[in-house]
């Protein structure tokens, strides 16, 4: 049995060198091109790992500890982010939003997703450190020939997979942080659930021409159930006549119902969707709601609310306007939508005279049958109304509104996210008070797993479109939002 010769006793005056058995990676043989190529190797990939361990095993200590610190506080938020998500997530859109943030604090609230943004951006600059300082650690020029080169771009490829995700990131968090600034930057206050039911008047018009033309093209009413998450749209006709008003300046006006006014420099008709018209237009609108414009509204938007609120019998505190204007945008951000179109439509903007064929007119055609639509047809979808009536056009809405609720799965938008968030903000505009919006995401999740349930103001539902019976409508809305509970027989 051989014994190892204990090592040679250094030379008076120098110290007894380490033996480079025990440390490969601070101490290799540099003599061996294929010790050298070997530990390269290691050492790229300990950095992409576990960015900090390439400087706790062959360089730096004190950067060690810093890469080493980094890595696992990221790695710590990480975990957390995922729990959260699973198991808190109202606490932790409300964490990261700032919206547990009081009223008067409400300029800070972008401060979470500015400090994230931040931490992201600091963290890719250290591994971006750390990947140069692990190139110097190979010393490349003692390595293969050919291994030096790959070497070099594997460590370039992992920096720009690593950092590159870190960037976007903190790319994500800036843009979520713009969207909500420019969406909720103002809103009005916080009010609980009516009767069970969060009420959220939901408008669309284009307001790409000028918005002094511009009158609501959709109206319609979503009740989200406080609880569950069921969700009730109900569709109000634009043109519905002579409605009643809630409690409020619109019905100190008209305590009969909605009354037109025909004059030739402004006027307007009986229907909902000239209350803009005439409180914004041809009146002083500020004069009659003057918190609109501070809580994040505008006059005309708050008549046609006391207007649906008449009309529906329920509370509507808050609204989100779609402009139509930049819809299409949105429906390009998601990769389009489907849809089975019933009917062939045109598009364009009608005839110059009545009775005018529409062949004569249309810039282009909607075929019958399933349709993968984009986001300029979707918009047409949405308004053709020349060779169909608007109860018709009122049904595509709807349908359209649940094909995009169903393109809004977490694949879509974590892949699409910043086309997504950017055309938000061009579409969007509520008085949604943004210390709502965690508890508002949990029930939109909770709602995609149920359907929709839909009430049309229309003849279809037994409405007379001339002359509504408005208690009639408010009693097939509350027996809609609170079907009566059956009565069990008795046995026997």
């Amino acid at each position: 049995m051989s014994v190892a010769s204990p090592p040679r006793p250094a030379p008076p005056g120098r110290a007894t060198p380490r033996v480079v058995e025990d440390q490969p990676l601070r101490y290799p043989d540099t003599a061996s091109r294929e010790v050298m190529t070997r530990r390269g190797w290691w050492l790229v990939l300990l950095n992409f790992l576990i960015p900090g361990s390439a400087q706790a095993a062959a360089g730096n200590r004190r950067l060690a500890r810093v890469g080493l610190g980094a890595t696992l506080a990221m790695w710590a938020m990480l975990i957390l982010g995922v729990l959260g998500a699973l198991l808190w997530r109202t606490a932790m859109l409300s964490l990261i939003t700032g919206a547990w943030l009081p009223d008067w604090l409400s300029l800070l609230r972008g401060a979470p997703l500015l400090l994230i943004q931040g931490i992201l951006l600091a963290y890719a600059v250290l591994w971006v450190i750390l990947t140069i300082d692990t190139l110097r650690l190979v010393r490349l020029v003692k390595t293969g020939p050919t291994a030096r080169f790959g070497i070099a771009a594997l460590s370039v490829l992992l920096l720009v997979v690593a950092g590159g995700g870190a960037v976007y990131a903190a790319q994500i968090a800036g843009t979520t942080r713009d969207t909500l600034g420019a969406i909720f930057g103002a809103s009005g206050p916080s009010v609980p659930p009516s009767d069970g039911y969060y009420n959220i008047l939901l408008l669309g018009a284009d307001s790409g021409e000028g918005r002094d033309s511009m009158r609501f093209d959709s109206i319609s009413v979503v009740s989200v159930n406080a609880e569950t998450g069921a969700t009730t749209i109900t569709g109000i006709p634009r043109d519905m006549p002579n409605f009643p008003f809630s409690a409020g300046p619109m019905l100190d006006r008209y305590p009969d119902g909605h009354e037109g006014h025909a004059d030739s420099s402004c006027g307007w008709g009986s229907g909902i969707n000239q209350l803009r018209t005439e409180v914004e237009v041809c009146q002083d609108g500020n004069s009659l709601y003057p918190d609109a414009v501070l809580n994040g509204s505008e006059p005309g938007i708050e008549a046609t609310k006391d207007a649906a609120e008449g009309i529906l019998g329920i509370e509507i505190p808050y609204y989100v306007f779609l402009d139509m204007h930049g819809f299409a945008a949105l429906v390009d951000a998601l990769g389009g939508v489907d849809v089975t179109v019933e009917q062939r439509l045109p598009k364009g903007g009608g005839p110059s005279y009545d009775g005018e064929p529409a062949e004569d007119w249309a810039i282009g055609w909607i075929e019958a049958g399933p349709q993968h639509m984009d986001g300029d047809t979707a918009q047409w979808y949405a308004r053709s109304r020349y060779t169909t009536d608007d109860f018709d056009r009122m049904k595509r809405q709807r349908v359209l509104q649940q094909a995009i609720l169903a393109q809004f799965t977490p694949e879509v938008v974590l892949t699409r996210f910043q086309d997504v968030a950017l055309a938000g903000q061009d579409l969007v505009q509520t008085d949604l008070p943004q210390s709502m919006l965690p508890f508002l995401a949990e029930l939109a999740l909770k709602a995609k797993e149920q359907p929709v349930t839909t009430i049309e103001l229309t003849p279809a539902s037994g409405i007379d479109e001339f002359d509504p019976d408005y208690a009639y409508i408010q009693e097939l809305v509350q027996l809609s939002l609170h079907p009566p509970t059956p009565t069990p027989e008795p046995e026997g």
